[in-house]
């Protein structure tokens, strides 16, 4: 916060009115089905986004990016470019009309893991103390949903928002995302996460993400269903044609899964992870050779229960369970031997 403050200072003249912080998250299981009403397990994670405010009294918003030691200047009424859309779209959205200086600092990697929910909540939850909002962690999460849909053009589901609202580091969220109900559930006892960063930037993430959704819209379409959550037998599946088969069974599937993971101990419930990441590479089509790689050795190791690629795809983080206390033993091993097979670093 003491460097929020300082920095946001040393770059517009003068102190922020606010800082809001809110966090990435990792989804354990559950991927690609909240766009469709489905179940999710997502946690945060420590990693989180800094966003510093002030009104500046002017005709024109002055965001800087300390990450990218960028300013950008857009004038109001305007959406903006690179970053300036979760911010602009956020303070729209919210129903703000002064011009604002926003700062923003985080620490959230990108490629799976939310950096951008965690940026809309933070520049969100500033927001609501700056202008004393009556908006609840829930509105919060369906104002960041709005943004990704009409100012960023990612037609995302409420899994990140409602994670980098609500969850925390200790307890996975169960949500359905169709009613929004939830609870906090314990990690698998004798458990902790591991998250590694595969090095691979998700190039296709947002275009592939569009285009899946779009496909299984269809399936449902084809099945006579609101969403592919109101099917729960696979068979159900089979006047599809293949590929639009192959997308809703992942969908079905994996709602199963996580319904089974409630109640699952650490060995099972890596059972069920290490399925959906041969739904997600096979069916959904949505993984990458070298995040594969990543997955299978984490898989092969002795002190892991199971891994998965997390995130939108095509690239960017794996997750894992791994045995308590055993988190550093495990990314030593698995990094030495990915970068001895691929040749290339990568940041865990």
């Amino acid at each position: 916060m003491q460097k929020a403050e300082s920095s946001f200072e040393s770059i517009f003249g003068q102190p922020a009115e606010v800082t809001g912080r809110a966090p990435g998250r990792v989804n354990l299981l559950g991927e690609h089905t909240d766009y469709q009403g489905g179940f999710v397990l997502p946690a945060a994670i420590p990693q989180q986004a800094t966003v510093s405010i002030r009104r500046n009294g002017g005709d024109a918003h002055h965001l800087h990016s300390a990450n990218l030691g960028q300013t950008l200047t857009v004038p109001l009424g305007e959406t903006g470019t690179d970053f300036a859309p979760y911010l602009t779209g956020s303070a729209a959205l919210a129903g703000v009309t002064d011009a604002l200086d926003i700062w923003v600092w985080s620490d959230v990697p990108s490629g799976g893991l939310s950096s951008s929910a965690a940026l809309e909540l933070a520049t969100l939850r500033a927001l609501r103390e700056l202008y004393g909002l009556p908006l609840s962690d829930v509105d919060l999460a369906l104002i960041g949903q709005k943004v990704e849909h009409e100012y960023v053009g990612v037609m995302c589901g409420i899994m990140d928002q409602m994670a980098s609202s609500l969850a925390d580091t200790e307890h996975m969220l169960f949500l359905d995302t169709r009613t929004l109900e939830r609870r906090k559930l314990p990690m698998p006892g004798g458990t902790q996460i591991l998250v590694l960063d595969s090095g691979v930037p998700r190039r296709l993430a947002e275009s592939g993400y569009n285009e899946r959704r779009a496909q299984v819209e269809e399936a449902s379409r084809l099945l006579g269903v609101p969403q592919l959550r109101d099917v729960t037998d696979l068979a159900a599946l089979d006047v599809l044609p293949d590929l639009l088969r192959r997308r809703a069974r992942h969908v079905v599937s994996e709602n199963a899964r996580v319904l089974e993971a409630l109640n699952a101990d650490a060995a099972h419930f890596g059972v069920l992870m290490n399925a959906s990441h041969a739904s997600l590479r096979d069916d959904y089509q949505v993984s990458h050779p070298q995040v594969d790689v990543l997955v299978a050795l984490l898989q092969a190791h002795s002190q892991v229960y199971g891994a998965r690629m997390t995130g939108a795809g095509f690239g960017g983080a794996v997750v894992a369970l791994v045995k308590s206390e055993r988190a550093p033993e495990v990314a030593a091993d698995v990094l030495a031997n990915y970068i001895g097979a691929e040749g290339r670093m990568v940041v865990p």
